[in-house]
């Protein structure tokens, strides 16, 4: 062998000793939808992952679907890159008078798969894009990608969903399932890396279980006995379990039923009801909505358990970091009966045979606000908030003979996941994300929300968190009282003070101001 064809197969060799990196995300997963974490849907192959790796409590995301995912894939605020509310249609006109609400992430910002194939990975994404279909996933620094570019859509239709490079094969369906097809590229897209002797970097970001809810209904009638026992039941089950596994502190204040704020659509908001309050059709509609939404849950997880069995059949497991985690809290919208079309708060009352139709191509429902609040046990409020129920996901970390088996109750945010990557990916695996995961207490320093005008800010165990452009700061001990029950605003003003000061001056030096909202 000649020395140059030695140091290319050295080096090829080194290439593959670097870890793969499995990023999995969730759309609209709340806190304690997880088996592992006090659930009651079939999740056992995450629930394994949960058990060989390590948990965090405290992870946050931020808020809401493209917010999030351009934190993600940024490791910046999302305001940063244009994107402090939902993106706009690909003509959408540019906003320079709000340079932090763009109707798509700016051009020109290195992204997740860019800083990973500078360190020598193929970058592969499946599933939901929705920052902006220009650029495209593949101009933003993707190698492959099969999935939605947008934000949701039916999941029986093949036709919403994308192959780029245009050109490349896509597989053809007799029947077709999103969350099945999704994982079915991404299969193809293992074996096609693997043919380069590359390490992998996947973004495997599942639309499951965001609305539409649709499901084979084989598996929504496996889950509709579960919840004819209705949220406060569910709720309270939740709750134990999750004190008794240690993942909340169990002097934490339950919540009661939580509030819907004023919306768009129900400008008064209102209040979620006690299950036993409703009649009995309208119980048997909302017990197959949320039997929907967990027989998607469901199905991510077998899916997610088919690329494990991948891992584990190409010997690629143990030297693979799998992370997981959802965009942002349960989804309220937009009162306690979900929706039935996708234009606003239109509600039907399905009785009888209309039930079986649930969940079908050609139907279109959203779970409502009283599941959503069991979904986001034991925190208050939803999707879009500031509060622990918006921004709070479960969040599973496995890396065999890297990390060991921990619960983490300390802090970190969704844009702390980029710079952990890189380091990995560059062989120097030590950032406060990392040293979370190993146990070692890190001083995270202070974190920032903002979205639609709802803020947030926590600094060590104190956070400040407000509802609307207008609304009052609320003062909350975390470490006490994660659930947000007791106010401590009126007791401590200076301390509110001095941490509005400091998000304001966040605010500013982060394109969070000005602002669209009106106040």
């Amino acid at each position: 062998m000649t020395r140059r064809a030695f140091l290319a197969s050295a080096s090829a060799a080194a290439a593959v000793r670097k870890p793969n990196v499995l990023l999995i995300l969730a759309d609209d997963l709340g806190f304690s939808d997880l088996g592992c974490f006090g659930g009651e849907i079939a999740t056992p192959n995450l629930d394994a992952l949960a058990a060989n790796g390590v948990r965090m409590t405290q992870f946050y995301n931020y808020t809401r679907c493209c917010p999030s995912r351009a934190a993600l894939m940024t490791g910046q605020y999302p305001h940063q890159v244009g994107v402090g509310a939902m993106i706009g249609g690909a003509n959408a006109p540019a906003r320079p008078e709000f340079p932090g609400y763009q109707p798509r992430m700016r051009s020109g910002v290195e992204t997740m798969p860019m800083v990973m194939k500078r360190a020598g990975y193929k970058a592969l994404m499946c599933g939901k894009w929705h920052l902006g279909a220009v650029p495209s996933p593949i101009e933003r620094g993707f190698d492959e990608f099969y999935g939605m570019v947008h934000g949701f859509d039916s999941f029986w239709n093949e036709k919403v969903y994308t192959r780029l490079p245009a050109g490349r094969p896509v597989r053809e369906y007799k029947t077709f399932y999103a969350t099945d097809a999704i994982t079915d590229h991404a299969l193809d897209f293992l074996k096609q890396a693997r043919s380069e002797a590359k390490p992998w970097f996947l973004y495997l970001a599942y639309n499951a279980p965001h609305f539409p809810l649709h499901a084979p209904k084989a598996e929504i009638d496996k889950y509709q006995p579960v919840y004819e026992k209705g949220w406060d039941k569910i709720r309270a089950e939740r709750m134990e379990r999750l004190k008794a596994r240690k993942l909340i502190d169990p002097a934490w204040t339950e919540t009661p039923r939580s509030t819907v704020p004023p919306n768009r659509f129900y400008p008064d908001g209102g209040t979620n009801p006690a299950w036993d309050s409703l009649d009995a059709d309208r119980r048997k509609d909302l017990a197959r909505r949320m039997a929907i939404f967990a027989a998607m849950v469901d199905r991510m997880d077998r899916n997610i358990g088919r690329v494990i069995a991948d891992l584990k059949a190409t010997g690629e497991i143990e030297n693979t970091l799998i992370l997981f985690f959802s965009d942002n809290g349960a989804c309220a919208e937009w009162d306690f009966r979900g929706f039935d079309d996708s234009s606003g708060p239109n509600n039907r009352l399905h009785k009888g045979a209309d039930l079986d139709k649930m969940g079908q191509a050609g139907t279109y429902h959203s779970y409502g606000s009283g599941w959503a609040n069991a979904g986001n046990t034991p925190f208050r409020l939803y999707k879009h908030y500031g509060h622990e129920g918006g921004i709070s996901t479960a969040f599973i970390a496995h890396w065999p003979g890297a990390l060991k088996p921990a619960v983490v109750h300390r802090p970190a945010l969704i844009l702390d996941v980029l710079p952990a990557l890189e380091a990995i990916a560059n062989g120097r695996p030590d950032t406060p994300l990392i040293a979370t995961w190993k146990g070692r207490s890190v001083n995270r320093g202070p974190l920032y929300w903002e979205h639609e005008g709802n803020r947030a800010m926590r600094e060590g165990r104190w956070k400040i968190a407000a509802n609307g452009p207008a609304g009052e700061w609320e003062l909350y001990d975390i470490e006490r009282d994660r659930t947000e029950m007791h106010d401590l605003a009126g007791r401590e003003p200076a301390r509110v003070k001095a941490m509005a000061r400091k998000w304001d001056e966040w605010a500013r030096g982060h394109q969070v101001l000005p602002w669209p909202w009106k106040t």
